[in-house]
């Protein structure tokens, strides 16, 4: 099963080698078809803890390195 890769902006450096990623996706509404932003943040693995807040990162589903970080920073 290919994994999935994201593209989402680095909003916080939280702990050693985690920053947190907003990922910003457009879907429409299911009753008023109008097209909305929704948002969502998830931990990544930074290993050499080279990301810096503001930067543009994709990132790439992975196998539990915590209870709660899964993914981790390829570019």
């Amino acid at each position: 099963m290919p994994r999935r890769i994201l593209i989402g902006k680095v909003v916080k450096k939280s702990g050693d080698k985690t920053v947190s990623v907003l990922v910003t996706r457009q879907t429409t509404h299911p009753i008023y078809k109008k097209i909305m932003r929704v948002s969502k943040k998830y931990l990544a693995h930074d290993a050499d803890n080279a990301i810096s807040i503001g930067d543009n990162v994709k990132i790439q589903e992975t196998r539990p390195i915590s209870k709660s970080k899964s993914w981790e920073v390829i570019k």
